[in-house]
């Protein structure tokens, strides 16, 4: 009877120098392997030529070690084009934790798309500063944290969120409209591996209530944004944004619902993007592949 293997998906994502030769010797390289390339997607940033490439492939062997693939490619391509590369193998979802406070619009879209498997994640554990949170938490079966937070107390609490997020071998952190600030030394153990999002009326709109603020100075566009999460606050290379536009027509609860709406598609297409490896940031830029 014959035997039927599924194959397993691979990723290199890279950055480097641009020079002549670098796809002909990273495709010979896959091709060398007999694997086959199912997605091969370059850019060169013509103002500091700077070469950018997602390259996807099919293989079939069960014991391919990404440890000894990233150093065999290394020595035979990285060095060579003084590379910045990433390998995925075969990621089926991403171990994801949640981070909460008040408002759960986020939080509950991003629950829905993960229990229809919208979103390759696996939501693992869900950390929020207002117990309130627990109910929806419950609801999907989610270990929640409730773990309040002051400035006193900030030092104390970041370290329990670490000790969780590695309990739960946590790889990526969502900011559902958190709304505290990750010291820069949190944020250092999960580079570009924190995505948060926000209404795009900063800095013009800061504080508490920025779509009331928005209406009553007449804006035509509202809008949200995701971004990594870096140590300089809400200045992280960005994933995803979307605008729609707005007029005296609308109200304040309209311009909170529409804020809202975009709030949550964008946090989700920057998710997908992220767990997709489409996205490659590069000198606080992020490279978006289609």
């Amino acid at each position: 009877m014959a035997t039927f293997y599924q194959s397993k998906k691979g990723i290199f994502l890279i950055h480097c120098p641009d020079k002549k030769g670098i796809i002909s010797s990273v495709t010979e390289f896959i091709l060398s392997k007999k694997w086959n390339i199912t997605c091969l997607q370059q850019n060169v940033d013509s103002e500091d030529s700077i070469f950018s490439m997602r390259i996807e492939w099919e293989y079939l062997d069960e014991n391919l070690s990404k440890d000894d693939l990233t150093l065999e490619f290394n020595n035979k391509i990285g060095k060579k084009y003084t590379m910045y590369f990433l390998c995925f193998l075969n990621e089926t979802s991403v171990s994801t934790a949640l981070f909460v406070s008040k408002d759960s619009h986020c939080l509950l879209d991003l629950l829905s798309r993960w229990k229809y498997k919208e979103l390759p994640i696996n939501i693992k554990l869900i950390i929020g500063n207002h117990e309130e949170i627990k109910t929806y938490a419950d609801m999907f079966s989610v270990p929640f944290h409730y773990l309040p937070i002051s400035s006193q107390t900030k030092a104390t609490v970041e370290k329990k969120q670490l000790e969780l997020l590695k309990k739960y071998d946590i790889n990526l952190i969502i900011l559902a409209r958190y709304m505290q600030i990750l010291s820069p030394s949190f944020i250092s153990n999960y580079d570009y591996k924190i995505i948060n999002v926000h209404h795009s009326f900063l800095p013009a709109f800061p504080g508490a209530k920025p779509y009331h603020n928005a209406y009553q100075r007449g804006v035509k566009l509202i809008g949200s944004t995701s971004h990594y999460v870096t140590p300089e606050l809400d200045a992280g290379p960005i994933i995803s944004q979307q605008v729609t536009n707005v007029s005296h027509r609308e109200s304040i609860l309209d311009f909170v619902r529409m804020g809202r709406e975009l709030e949550k598609n964008v946090l989700a297409n920057a998710i997908w993007l992220h767990v997709n490896r489409k996205t490659l940031v590069i000198k606080n830029r992020v490279v978006v592949f289609d």
